[in-house]
C-alpha cells in the first residue's frame, strides 16, 4: 500500500478533561507546536470545550472535533447532541464507537452506524473507532471482531461518504492501560481493516483510506507505530493533554516515511 496516497491524521482526544480556561491555556500552547507540522491535527474535546477551542484555534491548522452525537437531528433526549448542532457550530469532526461507549453507555454496533450516518449526512468527518478486548485478542478472535465492528458501521455509507471517515484501531486493552500493542500487531490489524474496506467498497478506496492506531500511542512509540505501512496516524488520548508530548507525536507524523 503506496502511503504517498494518504494524509497523516493525529487527533487528540481529550475525554473528559480540561474546564475552558484550562484548554484555552492548552490551546495556547499547542499552536505554536502544531504550526510546524505538516500531517493534519485535529483535537476532539469535551462539547463544553468546543465553543473555546474553535476561537481559539481560528487562523490555525488546528481542527476541532467533539467526541460523540446523536443519530436524531432533534427530540426528547435529554443530555444528547445531534450531528447538526455540531455541524452549526464549525465543528469539522466527530468521534464515533469509542469503546467507553460502548463499555460504559450502552453503544452497539448498530448504534454507532446510526450516529455515523447522521454525522455524514450533517457534513461532518467521522472518527470511527473500532478494536477487540483482550479476551477477543486471546481468543484468536481480533479480525472478526473488528471486521464486524467496520462493515455494521459503515451499512449504508456510499462511496463519496467514506471519504469523510477515519477508522482508528483501538484494542481495547490497550486504552489508558499503558500497553501497546506492537507496531506489527498494530499494523496486522489496520492491514486487515483495509482489506474489509477493500471488499467494501474497492481496492481504490482502500488504498486512498486513512486508519488511524490508538490505545496507548505516545510520544517514545508514536514513530515507530506510524512509520508502518498501513498506520496512517493516531487517535492519540493521554498524551493529547501534554503539548511537548503532543508535538512530538506531531512531528512524527510529519516525517512519516511514505
Amino acid at each position: 500500500m503506496n502511503k504517498d496516497l494518504r494524509k497523516v491524521v493525529i487527533a487528540g482526544n481529550w475525554k473528559m478533561n480540561k474546564t475552558r480556561p484550562e484548554a484555552k491555556a492548552l490551546i495556547e500552547e499547542l499552536k505554536p507546536v502544531a504550526a510546524k507540522a505538516t500531517c493534519d491535527v485535529v483535537i476532539c474535546v469535551p462539547f463544553t470545550n468546543l465553543e473555546t477551542a474553535l476561537d481559539a484555534t481560528k487562523g490555525t491548522n488546528i481542527k476541532v472535533g467533539a467526541q460523540n452525537c446523536h443519530f436524531e437531528k432533534s427530540g426528547a433526549f435529554t443530555g444528547e447532541v445531534s450531528a447538526d448542532m455540531l455541524a452549526e457550530m464549525g465543528v469539522e469532526y466527530v468521534v464515533l464507537g469509542h469503546s467507553e461507549r460502548r463499555q460504559y453507555f450502552g453503544e452497539t454496533d448498530v448504534t454507532v452506524n446510526k450516529r455515523v450516518k447522521a454525522a455524514l449526512a450533517a457534513g461532518l468527518k467521522v472518527i470511527l473507532c473500532v478494536g477487540e478486548l483482550l479476551e477477543q485478542r486471546e481468543q484468536g478472535v481480533t479480525e472478526e471482531i473488528v471486521g464486524m465492528q467496520t462493515k455494521i458501521a459503515l451499512q449504508g455509507v456510499t462511496d463519496e461518504e467514506l471519504k469523510n471517515v477515519i477508522i482508528a484501531y483501538e484494542p481495547v486493552w490497550a486504552i489508558g492501560t499503558g500497553k501497546t500493542a506492537t507496531a506489527e500487531q498494530a499494523n496486522e490489524v489496520c492491514k486487515y481493516i483495509r482489506s474489509v474496506i477493500a471488499d467494501l467498497y474497492s481496492m481504490a478506496d482502500a488504498c486512498e483510506f486513512v486508519i488511524q492506531y490508538g490505545g496507548s500511542m505516545n510520544a517514545k512509540n508514536a514513530e515507530e507505530l506510524i512509520n508502518q505501512p498501513d498506520v496512517d496516524g493516531g487517535l492519540i488520548g493521554g498524551a493529547s493533554l501534554k503539548a511537548a508530548d503532543f508535538g512530538v507525536i506531531l512531528e512524527a507524523g510529519s516525517n512519516c516515511i511514505a
